[in-house]
């Protein structure tokens, strides 16, 4: 469903490790908004539900929840270390438009609720 490489599962291990806090894993999920419709979420918890979707990627938990799983089917998540350009970005095969922050898409199926883009 959702494919990590090496270096981004490298990275969020080393970002989870930080935190010191048992029990936490990377929750992946889709939020309606952002400049193309729909915007990605990316965090940490230790919480949930019966209906999240979970998975183990390169030794890291990935956790999405049910409606969210939809909108994420076959994403690929990379981490590139290029200094001040640098940081995680997301291939999502699904979106057929993207902003030019990357943090938002519109996805083939669903428009989703533009806001106005900075």
């Amino acid at each position: 469903m959702i494919q990590i490489s090496v270096a981004a599962a490298d990275k969020i291990k080393e970002m989870l490790a930080a935190e010191e806090l048992p029990n936490l894993f990377l929750r992946l999920g889709v939020t309606a908004g952002g400049c193309s419709g729909f915007s990605y979420g990316m965090g940490f918890d230790d919480a949930q539900v019966p209906s999240d979707k979970e998975f183990e990627l390169h030794g890291l938990k990935v956790v999405v929840d049910e409606d969210s799983a939809k909108y994420l089917y076959g994403v690929e998540i990379d981490f590139k270390d290029a200094g001040m350009g640098g940081g995680f970005t997301i291939d999502n095969p699904n979106a057929v438009a993207s902003c030019g922050c990357g943090q938002s898409f519109k996805h083939k199926e669903e428009e989703g609720a533009p806001e106005k883009c900075d």
